[in-house]
């Protein structure tokens, strides 16, 4: 990777477009740092400290996405959240409605329209995120001080519409950013601010790490060491998990047209392991935190009854969380595989340009293959997401202290996953820069 950066960086043309990549990062971490006004930051971190970590509520989530955006009250606080839940909405829509089904079937055209959508319910869904955040801020409180400056009169209105439409215009201005790095920077926009958001709150990490070898150098020392040990070791298995894949073999037939002969060469049907990426972990990770956050707008005033047992078994703290946590990923990937992949689809395109895999018979014998094949990788991506998921989570029921971090599990793997796609993207360019063509 380095090396490929070594490269593109003396070819003047990818050094601007990396150069404009770097300038729309500076720009999304400095307005990570400016605060919404009317708002007490101190009061927000405070809240959102106490009532957050280590918690697994909704609020976490975003504030882990947002690089700790949220808990900062700044004008990114929603980052590119709005964006990332219409996107996955829009391809569930997809696959569930026949309009849009045909829309995305269309090609280019169909493609843009889609896009058009997303935009609009992202629009949507950020005026709804920002709405449902000024009601939370309203709520917060520490030491009889208020969040929001302004709770009465004529002045709550005004200063309920100035932060809700910084929240508003600063996830409108993310999405903008994502999509000028991809016209003009490199790699995928969104993916670069998810990432440069995710990878903001490391030092932070790193902070805390040094923290707590300084207070207990006799335990924590020996902590810190194995756990950037396993960091580096996690790194690398997320890095072969992402490349491996599974290659079915095909044959195409030879035929004769004239005195020319035609087809006959052998190639293959590449599977990713991962095919699914982290789109099963946002999915259970949705859903699981759900009985937090109600608990965190209904607290658990009794030490028994059904609620106060509720609340304790969906306890990220506990064993029972782990486990249904490791089932629902499973279970997320085996239907998001099944949306992307149509074995019989596939095995009928096969059939038409006269291709098929050796040993098997054309039709539905070679869609019961695929399927087979299909279902043997999903499982093997399936538990190594949910392995990589429920890491922290251990990590938290080992010692609490450790429970804040966030460096490990779901971001590790998208900042590797966003790493190799920038870099894969960098040596495609090298390659068309250098490739002299026929002529030559």
């Amino acid at each position: 990777m380095f090396q490929t950066l070594k490269r593109a960086w003396g070819v003047p043309e990818i050094r601007k477009k990396l150069l404009y990549t770097l300038l729309m990062i500076i720009i999304f971490r400095f307005g990570s740092a400016v605060t919404v006004p009317f708002l007490n930051k101190e009061v927000v971190a405070s809240w959102v400290k106490m009532n957050t970590e280590g918690t697994g509520n909704f609020l976490e989530y975003l504030n882990t996405m947002t690089g700790g955006g949220l808990s900062k009250a700044t004008i990114f606080s929603l980052s590119i959240t709005p964006f990332i839940n219409a996107s996955i909405i829009m391809q569930l829509l997809t696959y569930a409605l026949p309009p849009l089904e045909r829309m995305r079937d269309e090609g280019e055209e169909g493609r843009k329209r889609i896009e058009k959508i997303t935009q609009f319910v992202s629009m949507a869904l950020a005026v709804f995120m920002s709405f449902a955040y000024y009601l939370t801020l309203k709520r917060m409180s520490v030491d009889g001080v208020n969040a929001v400056k302004y709770n009465s009169g004529w002045e709550m209105y005004f200063a309920g519409a100035v932060i809700i439409g910084c929240f508003v215009a600063g996830a409108l201005l993310v999405v903008w950013m994502g999509n000028r790095i991809s016209d003009n920077g490199i790699g995928n926009g969104i993916s670069v601010v998810l990432f440069a958001g995710i990878a903001a709150r490391f030092p932070t990490d790193a902070g805390l790490l040094v923290r707590l070898t300084k207070q207990e150098p006799s335990k924590y020392l020996f902590v810190t060491i194995g756990y950037l040990v396993f960091i580096i070791f996690e790194i690398g298995f997320v890095v072969f998990m992402n490349e491996a894949e599974r290659r079915i073999p095909i044959q195409y037939a030879k035929r004769v047209v004239g005195r020319r002969q035609y087809g006959g060469q052998k190639t293959h049907i590449p599977i990713k392991v991962c095919m699914s990426g982290v789109m099963p972990i946002i999915f259970a990770m949705s859903f699981m935190s759900l009985p937090a956050t109600i608990q965190l707008f209904k607290p658990v005033t009794k030490t028994s009854g059904f609620y106060y047992h509720f609340c304790n078994f969906f306890s990220t703290r506990s064993w029972s969380y782990a486990v249904i946590y490791f089932l629902l990923i499973i279970a997320f990937n085996y239907f998001y595989v099944s949306i992307q992949y149509n074995p019989t689809e596939m095995a009928n395109n096969l059939r038409q340009s006269n291709g098929g895999i050796p040993g098997i018979r054309p039709g539905k014998p070679t869609a019961d293959y695929i399927q087979r094949v299909l279902s043997k990788i999903t499982l093997v991506g399936a538990f190594f997401l949910g392995v990589i998921a429920v890491i922290p989570i251990f990590i938290s029921i080992a010692d609490s202290q450790l429970a804040s971090l966030s460096m490990g599990g779901t971001t590790i793997l998208i900042a590797v996953s966003v790493a190799l796609e920038t870099t894969r993207t960098l040596e495609s360019q090298l390659m068309m820069r250098h490739h002299k063509g026929f002529l030559k």
